[in-house]
């Protein structure tokens, strides 16, 4: 395969999931840090930044969660699950719930003029960021990158 081959690239069994799936992780984890921010400094930025993180992350889990099923689909042939790879499927959609919570906790404080949503979300908000980190370690073994794959 040529390095440049786009071709091949974006038609990969696999592909799509690997690259897509930084983009929530990313997102979820700086629209969190941003709410930590805002948290403490009580700035509007802040606010913002962490709205417009959590949004994005969530709806960008919806693709993510679709790659992450043809790729099971193509590459195992749509074989039980067993193992790491359970786990990683189990722990993914747990993710992507939490992340969908708590872009709904933003989503709807901004509704109500812009105000800073309640203190609750910052634990679910940190649960999220380890479960996040868990299912990304996981697919790390399963991509081979952490290990063997």
């Amino acid at each position: 395969m040529h390095p440049f081959d786009i071709k091949a690239a974006l038609l990969a069994k696999h592909a799509q999931h690997v690259v897509l799936i930084h983009f929530p992780i990313a997102l979820f984890i700086a629209g969190v840090a941003f709410d930590f921010m805002a948290q403490w400094t009580k700035r509007q930025f802040f606010v913002a930044a962490a709205y417009c993180n959590l949004v994005a992350a969530a709806v960008v889990t919806v693709p993510v969660l679709i790659t992450g099923v043809l790729a099971w689909q193509w590459q195992l042939e749509g074989q039980r699950l067993k193992g790491i790879l359970l786990l990683h499927l189990v722990l993914g959609c747990a993710s992507s719930l939490l992340i969908w919570v708590v872009c709904l906790v933003h989503v709807r404080a901004q509704r109500k003029f812009g105000e800073v949503p309640s203190g609750y979300r910052l634990p679910i908000e940190v649960a999220g960021v380890v479960l996040v980190t868990l299912t990304g370690h996981l697919g790390g073994f399963l991509s081979g990158v952490n290990g063997p794959g």
